[in-house]
């Protein structure tokens, strides 16, 4: 099981590996609410090529992804792959479908 600060270590990650050219056109807040007692609220803001993240409810968030946080820790850290994850139902998306699918080339591995 990941600690709560692996968890949350993941969305700094994710801006460090953020692919602007990937992004074109993307305006957007991502919530990510995990569950389990390591889980908590963050956020993702991909805005004129830039990303930032942040801890907490996000105003606005274009896309919901919910998730265990183990299960999504797995996921960012290329354990299980993110379309299998989400296709047994350990991620739930809410909101716009075509920025999950994006996310995947826009933040690398």
């Amino acid at each position: 099981m990941a600690t709560r600060e692996e968890v949350a270590q993941i969305f700094p990650t994710m801006c460090q590996r953020f692919i602007p050219s990937k992004a074109e056109g993307v305006n957007a807040i991502i919530q990510f609410n995990l569950s389990g007692e390591n889980g908590g609220l963050y956020w993702i803001k991909v805005t004129d090529g830039a990303c930032e993240s942040g801890e907490g409810q996000a105003e606005a968030p274009k896309m919901t992804l919910k998730a265990a946080a183990d299960d999504w820790h797995a996921v960012s850290t290329g354990k299980i792959n993110a379309m299998q994850a989400f296709m047994s139902g350990k991620l739930k998306i809410e909101g716009d479908m075509g920025l999950a699918m994006k996310m995947q080339t826009m933040f690398g591995q």
